[in-house]
């Protein structure tokens, strides 16, 4: 759809004229106040959000929509945060609890065709006893048996507590990680920035402006990053945008996060005590909105493994351009959230036909969205 078309729409549909202003706003390729933004969030329909973010998108990447070939490591889900949405944490032996040692992660990856590989996602929580040497030889480890592979390993929050356990700044940590094979971070630990908020569903977990720091740091060494946010709990739309807001403002800065990621709250086996999650309306006007606002973050991520690949298909018309990775059933994180996907994979074969018969434009891309191939 055309900017005129969009116009010749917006002028014959019964809306404020707050909802016009941006529109123009967003045509004329001009930025978003966070004042706009709530205005969407508390007054535009899901058709008018929908409508332009897909040009936005459109305008930016056509009918390309990239994904990559990954897989995730999760060395262990024991962690010292016991953060109240979290489906995911356990106590050290603890029933459901995992500690996986370097030899076993290097056999689970020995297994996999390396031709079928061009990331390892490596997250998990904060183990009390693990010191950095750890994670350092699981680098050089998957390094050594994938040496063709980006490693997008550890979040902020990992890097915050490696610090903390190992007496080194943060700045340490991640030059050392560096060294040791690491070439990008995921965006998970952000949450919600809130301070308040944030005190209340993750009281020990990361402050924001440490979050923001630590990403700002990974920047300047050359590390690209992706971000997050975490929705559908005891936000308001007013958080949410501040939570945007700050991360446009560091990219403005830095300009080293490569995609945003919207992560949904998912009720089940936590302790938060939210009844109801989000309908899939307000899925839909968040990632398009999101689009909306962060005209600096180039891409925007679905992740399929949290909302279901049919749900997500249809994200694509709302902004976004990135439907992840191949996974090869190997997170757990939303699984045991309550996702629908309990056994997340699909193969590349499956990933191109699935993007086709959206008639989008398949692209494999690497971690730093260099293009592989288009299909």
């Amino acid at each position: 759809m055309t900017g005129l078309e969009i116009r010749d729409i917006v002028g014959k549909t019964t809306i404020s004229s707050e909802l016009q202003i941006i529109a123009e706003k967003v045509l004329n390729n001009e930025r978003l106040t966070c004042d706009d933004a709530l205005y969407l969030y508390e007054h535009a329909n899901l058709n008018f959000v929908g409508m332009l973010a897909n040009f936005v998108k459109t305008k930016k990447f056509g009918d390309k929509v990239f994904f990559n070939k990954n897989i995730h490591v999760e060395p262990s889900n024991v962690c010292v945060h016991k953060c109240k949405f979290c489906s995911y944490y356990r106590e050290e032996k603890s029933e459901g609890s995992w500690e996986y040692s370097i030899e076993e992660i290097a056999k689970q990856l020995q297994t996999i065709p390396q031709e079928a590989l061009t990331e390892v996602h490596i997250v998990g929580g904060c183990h009390p006893a693990r010191k950095i040497d750890y994670y350092c030889d699981l680098l050089r480890t998957v390094k050594e048996i994938l040496p063709h592979v980006y490693i997008k390993a550890f979040t902020a929050v990992e890097i915050e507590y490696m610090a903390k356990l190992n007496n080194l700044s943060t700045n340490e940590v991640l030059q050392k990680l560096k060294q040791s094979g690491l070439d990008a971070m995921p965006g998970g630990g952000a949450e919600i920035f809130d301070e308040k908020l944030r005190a209340e569903i993750c009281p020990s977990k990361t402050l924001s402006a440490d979050w923001l720091a630590i990403h700002k740091q990974a920047h300047q060494l050359g590390i690209e990053t992706n971000a997050t946010i975490l929705y559908g709990h005891r936000e308001t739309f007013a958080n949410r945008v501040d939570h945007l807001n700050r991360l446009r403002t560091l990219q403005d800065e830095t300009n080293g996060f490569n995609a945003f990621i919207p992560l949904k709250y998912k009720k089940e086996n936590n302790v938060l005590g939210i009844e109801r999650e989000l309908p899939w309306t307000e899925d839909l006007r968040n990632f398009a909105i999101t689009r909306l606002f962060l005209d600096n973050i180039p891409h925007l991520k679905v992740y399929w493994p949290m909302l279901g690949k049919e749900f997500s298909q249809i994200t694509l018309d709302y902004g976004v351009d990135d439907f992840d990775g191949t996974i090869n059933d190997s997170t757990k994180i939303y699984s045991m959230a309550g996702s629908v996907e309990t056994k997340p994979i699909l193969t590349q074969e499956e990933m191109i036909i699935l993007l086709k018969e959206n008639n989008k434009i398949p692209v494999e891309r690497d971690t730093l969205y260099n293009i592989i191939k288009e299909y």
